[in-house]
């Protein structure tokens, strides 16, 4: 299945940062190798994982060799094994080398939140429930994690603060009920999604009654759930947030919810294990 990256421009100041803070003033280690010497490489996995990052991987060598040939075994979304190699690279030796941190740093981190999504998809599979994201992301990089969350399997919430409208505590509180946020956010903001996240059963009626499109149930009990599904009887959309873990997934997409929003899958993640090695070419090595 293929997946559609971020916008080219996106991905390009993605790597433009990563590039500009590795190499700063210039790679002084690469400047030990020719100038003219060229090189091929390939890269490996160490454990088992979800690929993620393809294009983040290829611009970061493209902006220092546009002339580097990549050829992938693997695309993005592929199940990888430990011990798989998943890209070859041809092109000049100092460009691999200085390029070589910040691409494996995209891959590693995006294939970490591929495969932890894909982990908590395979829990639920066979029920309606759907597992997404949330806005829990590492600065910069979220709309890179949301897409890695894509590749795993997942479905994204809302981007930011500017496509949907999430009240919680601290907005009701504000606006002096729920009934009263939500209907502030309707005049306002009616063309966007409105959830409302809900902590017992007289906030989760109360955002019933005033009509909203979704309500998040924070922190319910297991029995209340499956109350709670009965009451909301499709007249609104209901995710569960707090207290979700992978050993109690399956129960909660049991009580058939529509959505689990999990912000480990872009916060906890532990970077994949990858390996790149390079081999200066040998008629270049003689040349030099």
């Amino acid at each position: 299945m293929r997946f559609d990256p971020p916008e080219a421009a996106l991905v390009a100041a993605d790597v433009q940062r990563a590039l500009a803070e590795d190499i700063g003033s210039g790679d002084a280690t690469a400047d030990l190798l020719p100038a003219d010497a060229t090189a091929s490489a390939y890269v490996i996995t160490r454990e088992a994982a979800v690929l993620c990052g393809q294009a983040w991987f290829e611009a970061c060598f493209r902006t220092l060799d546009p002339a580097v040939a990549i050829r992938w075994l693997a695309a993005d979304g592929d199940r990888l094994a430990a011990g798989q190699t998943f890209v070859e690279l041809q092109g000049n030796a100092r460009a691999l080398v200085s390029a070589e941190r910040c691409a494996l740093n995209f891959v590693q981190t995006l294939s970490a939140t591929a495969s932890v999504t894909a982990a908590h998809v395979a829990a639920v599979a066979g029920t309606r429930t759907r597992i997404l994201d949330t806005r829990k992301t590492l600065p910069g990089l979220r709309i890179a994690q949301k897409y890695a969350v894509r590749c795993g399997g997942g479905s994204n919430h809302r981007i930011g603060l500017f496509d949907a409208m999430l009240i919680k505590e601290n907005h009701i509180a504000a606006a002096g009920s729920l009934s009263a946020a939500v209907g502030a956010a309707r005049a306002r903001h009616p063309q966007l999604l409105l959830e409302v996240e809900v902590e017992n059963f007289d906030e989760l009626h109360e955002a019933l009654a005033a009509g909203v499109d979704r309500v998040m149930l924070d922190e319910f009990s297991d029995a209340d759930l499956g109350r709670a599904v009965a009451e909301v009887a499709g007249r609104a959309e209901i995710e569960v947030s707090g207290g979700v873990d992978l050993g109690r997934l399956r129960t909660i997409a049991a009580s058939g919810v529509d959505f689990i929003s999990i912000g480990a899958l872009t916060k906890h993640v532990r970077a994949i294990d990858l390996s790149m090695r390079v081999k200066l070419d040998a008629q270049r090595t003689a040349a030099a």
